[in-house]
């Protein structure tokens, strides 16, 4: 088979294509055939060798959709001929993150989807919907569900809340459709008016330029009529969490979303304190919370947005996309 591998110096030109012998699956695992691989920042950062201390060579990419087509000894969940997706931690089955059970990624630092068939274990797969093709399938382990998790387990958000989405990629895209479903108001900022007409299209409520409307928290206050956001999916980077601060209301929820924000100007303790808001790190979820997930998208269709699709072999020009910030919603690899 083949699979892409990234190994020292690092960084989109150290992607390689290489030949390797096909794997079989062992006792309790699944030999999955990629159809399907979706980028998320963090794959990036990954191959970037920014991404924690990646050791050796490492196959990229977390989230991947295919088919079974082996099984190893006592599989159960799954059968041969069923199509399924990877689960970003495949020791986190339910209940709240452990070390232990979010201790292992795939992408790095065990070998991700980056390649034609790959022994996954039984535990970390699931079935998706039917509806979905396999592109739209495979956008949705990590960036699907970590807007999943920050708005509907960790803040717990209710009809009539109001959640702010930083930018429109892949995270602040799918929080944008479920809150549609959910009956939520969105604010939605972008530097480019054009993407912001998108996220129009898709139901937006609010839209802020960040670029010609610097201090955005104002436009967040206006548009609660002073009351502040119940939600800010904190995925900007530098610099915008004192805006998120300003934005957010009395007790209310930021969310900062691993692997995208980064740096800034730090968090003013008095600014905290005062408005008793919540900062939580938000790091993908478990595969119960992604099961919840999918039935959901299920029930109301929700169809992810594939902006961009590569070739997989073309993975060097599909991260020079997502860098360069091309893409609105999910840049995607198709085998």
């Amino acid at each position: 088979m083949r699979a892409l591998n990234v190994a020292e110096p690092w960084g989109i030109d150290a992607l390689q294509l290489v030949e390797t012998p096909d794997p079989q699956p062992g006792a309790g695992e699944v030999l999955v055939r990629i159809r399907a691989a979706s980028l998320n920042y963090r794959d990036l950062k990954m191959i970037g060798g920014s991404y924690g201390q990646p050791q050796g060579v490492v196959v990229p990419l977390s989230d991947g959709c295919g088919v079974v087509e082996a099984v190893g000894e006592g599989v159960t969940r799954v059968a041969v001929g069923d199509r399924v997706v990877s689960n970003f931690f495949p020791n986190w089955i339910a209940g709240p993150p452990t070390p232990e059970k979010i201790g292992v990624a795939l992408g790095g630092p065990i070998p991700g989807v980056g390649r034609e068939l790959a022994v996954l274990k039984e535990q970390g797969v699931s079935r998706v919907p039917d509806f979905l093709t396999d592109q739209q399938a495979a956008t949705l382990p990590c960036a699907a569900l970590t807007a999943w998790r920050a708005m509907f387990v960790d803040a717990n958000l209710q009809p009539g809340d109001t959640v702010v989405l930083l930018g429109t990629g892949g995270v602040s895209i799918f929080g944008l459709q479920f809150a549609r479903a959910a009956g939520l108001r969105t604010v939605v900022t972008s530097s480019s008016d054009e993407k912001l007409e998108r996220a129009k299209a898709l139901g937006a409520d609010h839209l802020v330029n960040y670029r010609t409307t610097a201090e955005w928290s104002r436009a967040v206050r206006q548009a609660t009529g002073g009351r502040g956001a119940d939600l800010i999916l904190e995925v900007g980077g530098p610099g915008t969490i004192e805006q998120s601060l300003q934005a957010v209301r009395v007790a209310g929820h930021i969310a900062v979303i691993g692997g995208v924000a980064a740096g800034g100007g730090g968090i003013v303790p008095g600014s905290l304190i005062g408005n008793s808001a919540r900062v939580q790190g938000v790091y993908v979820g478990s595969r119960e919370m992604f099961e919840a997930m999918c039935r959901a998208i299920e029930l109301h269709r929700i169809e992810p947005v594939v902006d961009k699709v590569f070739h997989w072999t073309e993975a060097q020009q599909a991260f020079a996309a997502m860098r360069d910030g091309q893409h609105f919603g999910k840049i995607v690899l198709e085998f």
